[in-house]
């Protein structure tokens, strides 16, 4: 699966084409396309469930050209908020809006896309959703409608202990 090109969204599900058709009408990868973004999480995965947004991963090199672009962009959206915050020890710029009832979060690291653990994170999850099938993929759901988020989700099904962002990784 490529994950890199949004293209795999016109074959998935009702829900995937509509997000495809979004990002397309509002041209969200192209206003990104100088910060490698990547669609990660959970409507990639088709885990979403209603409190799901829609997660882009963003590498910028000059933290505040990559803010002003949000501003610029984004900054007409509903609800939209940017703000700058440390995790995992990295400066992180995070934007937040709604497009048509549909909630945004692009993420932006100085670290490059295929690197950051959102998208590491969604591969691990991707190979586990196809290795233990529908059954595994309906449990995970649950879960999440439960409060769970996705890798505290993943971890308790799989009896992984400790951090869940850290030993999915080593999974």
């Amino acid at each position: 699966m490529d994950f890199r090109n949004i293209e795999y969204l016109k074959e998935g599900n009702d829900l995937q084409k509509e997000v495809f058709w979004l990002l397309d009408k509002n041209a969200i990868f192209q206003k990104l396309k100088d910060f490698d973004p990547i669609l990660t999480g959970t409507y990639p995965l088709q885990i979403n469930t209603k409190s799901s947004d829609l997660d882009i991963i963003c590498y910028w090199k000059n933290k505040d050209e990559f803010e002003k672009l949000l501003v610029r962009e984004f900054g007409k959206e509903d609800q939209f908020s940017v703000k700058r915050k440390k995790i995992n020890s990295q400066l992180s710029i995070i934007a937040t809006f709604e497009i048509d009832s549909f909630q945004f979060e692009i993420f932006g690291q100085n670290i490059p896309s295929e690197e950051q653990y959102s998208f590491r994170h969604m591969l691990i999850e991707y190979k586990l959703l196809e290795r233990y099938g529908d059954e595994f993929r309906n449990k995970i759901i649950a879960l999440k409608e439960h409060g769970y988020k996705t890798e505290p989700a993943f971890a308790k099904l799989l009896n992984i202990k400790g951090d869940p962002y850290i030993e999915l990784l080593k999974y």
